[in-house]
Formats: structure tokens, sequence, C-alpha cells
């Protein structure tokens, strides 16, 4: 295997905005990168990265409900009470909140110490979760090589609030990949984090080789995508005729 960045170097086909970026969940500290000098929320820290900057963080350099998603405390009570959605408008009442708190992925306690990040131009770790901000077309392409030599379903998963949960746990815990789009989420819409109408994507590291395999083998645009509606009809008109009459002539 040769480097990460050579690994991964089909994603800058994609010429994207906003770098891909690393994430990578540790027990211990991780070696060649410095701990970031902010306190910043769950969600700050991909557009962090995305500056250009690779770095780690602990629990101490987290606001919001981060450290509880990473299992580094094992519980924040005025958030779990429910207490705090109803006064920020974005749940009704307490207990639908409380509700949110039993179904958002969270790591165990004392799993995770450390968290890395790096855009894939610095990656030096194989990064447990790939997370890259595309426009609509370039979502397209990638979700096409999730399921190009496997059949295999996409769906999205989330929750109005504690977006980073979905954005950097969900995947990491369930091998699947999830995306979101950007304004959808309470918190990285408050914070004006990105502009709306991006999608975040979150790859884990179990799907990202069949990926890359994918992104290399197949059409990025169809033909059919070159052809307009009358002219992708005719050619599956023209294709599925074909195809009856071979297997009338067998």
């Amino acid at each position: 295997m040769g480097s990460i960045q050579q690994d991964l170097s089909i994603f800058k086909k994609f010429n994207f905005d906003r770098p891909p970026v690393g994430v990578k969940f540790l027990p211990n500290k991780p070696d060649g990168l410095n701990r970031l000098d902010k306190i910043l929320d769950f969600c700050e820290m991909l557009p962090e990265a995305q500056e250009g900057n690779a770095f780690y963080v602990t629990k101490e350099n987290f606001t919001c409900v981060g450290p509880l998603v990473l299992g580094m405390i094992e519980h924040e009570p005025i958030f779990e009470s429910g207490q705090v959605g109803p006064p920020l408008e974005v749940i009704k009442d307490v207990r639908a909140n409380q509700r949110i708190y039993h179904v958002i992925p969270k790591l165990y306690k004392g799993a995770v110490n450390y968290v890395a990040f790096a855009p894939m131009d610095k990656l030096s770790f194989e990064p447990d979760v790939l997370i890259v901000t595309a426009n609509v077309s370039q979502a397209e392409i990638l979700l096409r090589a999730l399921s190009y030599s496997s059949g295999r379903m996409w769906s999205a998963r989330g929750t109005p609030i504690i977006g980073c949960a979905w954005l950097y746990i969900y995947p990491y815990l369930s091998g699947e990949l999830n995306f979101t789009v950007t304004g959808f989420g309470f918190g990285m819409k408050s914070r004006r984090l990105f502009p709306e109408g991006l999608i975040l994507m979150s790859i884990p590291y179990d799907l990202l080789p069949g990926m890359v395999n994918n992104l290399r083998d197949m059409k990025w645009i169809p033909r059919s995508y070159t052809l307009g509606g009358d002219g992708h009809k005719k050619r599956v008109k023209r294709i599925v005729d074909e195809l009856k009459q071979e297997s009338q002539t067998e």
C-alpha cells in the first residue's frame, strides 16, 4: 500500500472547494500532530481542518456536547434532561428533547481520549471517517461509487440537534455512509459554518477501499447524462429491445 494521500488521490479529481478531512478516534495521544490551541464545538473542528490545519483534540478542547458523544464524559445532565432544546426553539418540549438523547450514537466512556483531524493532503494516519463536503453533482458520483460494484443501498440519518453525532460517530460505529445537507442541522446552521445546500458526506474506513476502486473503474459521467431526456429514453429502449432480441434467439 502506498501513502494515505496516494491511496485517496482519486478524490483530488473532484476539485472540491473544501478539502476532504480525515478523522481518527484514539485512546492514546497521536504522534506527529500538535494539539489544537482553541476551544471549539465538535462541528467547528471540521472547517478548522478544512483551512489546512492538522491537529488533535482532547476533552478540554470541546464546548457543547462533543465529549458526551465521544464517551469522554459519562453524562451531561443539563443537556440530557431535555431542558436546553425548548428555550432554543428547536424542540417543542422536554420529553421530545429527551428522546433524542436515547437515539444519538455515542461511544463508550473511556474508549476515546483523543480525536485527530487532518485535511487530505496532510493525512499521516488511516482515517476512521473521511468527511467530504460536496456539491450535488459531486455527491451523486460518490453515492454511485458506493453502489457501483455492490448494489449497496444508501440512506441518510440524523436529528435536528446534535448533528455532530451523525456526522462523526454514526458512520464509525455502523460502517454505513451517512450524509446531510448544510443548512439542515440546528447547530451548524446557527454557527453559519457552511453555505447552505452543500452535501456533508461521512465515509467510514471500511467502505473507502471499495469506493476508491469504483471511482477508478466507473464512468463519472455516464453517456445518458449527456443525451438529454429524450435521448436517454431512446437509448434505454434500444438497449432493452436488443436484450429481448438476444434472449429470443438463444
